[in-house]
């Protein structure tokens, strides 16, 4: 397991000032059956069934975001990545003792928060057709922002990121996506959005986060005290030469 340069940006004001460290991992989950093989050794029974499902290419790139996953909040909290046990909450967010946990997936990129101090969420989204976008947005949306995705010139971009942002709130608390969707959550980014609504006690901070291709990405943690996203990518170079193999 290697990990490519990534960037450590401040997000929002006081980044200098000692905000808190969100570490996150970019998990290209198109990767060669060898690597899926080694990974799937990781899961659990109910993520193996999972991956076992109807659709081959879903699971294979679920077995490398999940098995991926357990290999680096393993190697975060010094454990055996295939003895890890998540706790799920009511809505399916994962936990475990010493770490706060979630991930994300859509198409071929996984994306996956850790982090010690609060808890956090993180959304990654494939960009959608430019209709469908202007629809959702004004049937999931509050008016304003409906309006800016439907004036926007990248609708389908706009779209996307108001509605990352919106999973990242809601998985951060542990949520439903529906509490997300009267957020306002639009405006340059980090947003400070003091008031969650039924999804427990604000203040809750939103940063976008960089993503390659047809992404985008947001994340979000609890508390008004600032994060700082230390972005890397994921490969699977090293577990050729692993005993994993």
């Amino acid at each position: 397991m290697t990990a490519a340069a990534g960037s450590d940006r401040p997000a929002g004001p006081g980044g200098s000032a000692g905000p808190d460290r969100v570490d996150v991992w970019l998990i290209p989950t198109d990767q060669p059956e060898p690597v899926v093989r080694a990974l799937r050794a990781l899961l659990d029974p109910a993520e193996r069934a999972r991956a076992d499902g109807p659709d081959p290419r879903f699971g294979r790139r679920f077995t490398v975001a999940h098995g991926a996953a357990r290999l680096l909040a393993g190697a975060r909290l010094g454990l055996d990545p295939a003895r890890l046990e998540w706790r799920r909450g009511p809505h399916g967010k994962p936990a475990i003792d010493g770490l706060a946990v979630n991930q994300s997936a859509s198409g071929a990129l996984a994306v996956l928060a850790l982090a010690e101090r609060r808890a956090v969420g993180v959304d990654v989204e494939e960009i959608r057709d430019a209709r469908a976008a202007v629809r959702l947005a004004r049937r999931c949306f509050p008016p304003a922002e409906a309006a800016l995705v439907e004036a926007d010139p990248d609708p389908a971009g706009r779209f996307t990121g108001l509605w990352c942002r919106r999973e990242a709130c809601v998985k951060a608390y542990g949520g439903r996506l529906v509490q997300g969707f009267g957020l306002p959550l639009s405006g340059p980014a980090p947003v400070l959005l003091a008031d969650p609504g039924g999804l427990g006690p604000g203040p809750c901070r939103v940063d976008d986060l960089p993503v390659p291709g047809p992404f985008r990405a947001a994340l979000a943690a609890v508390g008004g005290h600032p994060f700082r996203a230390s972005v890397r990518t994921w490969t699977a170079a090293d577990c050729l030469a692993t005993a994993l193999i």
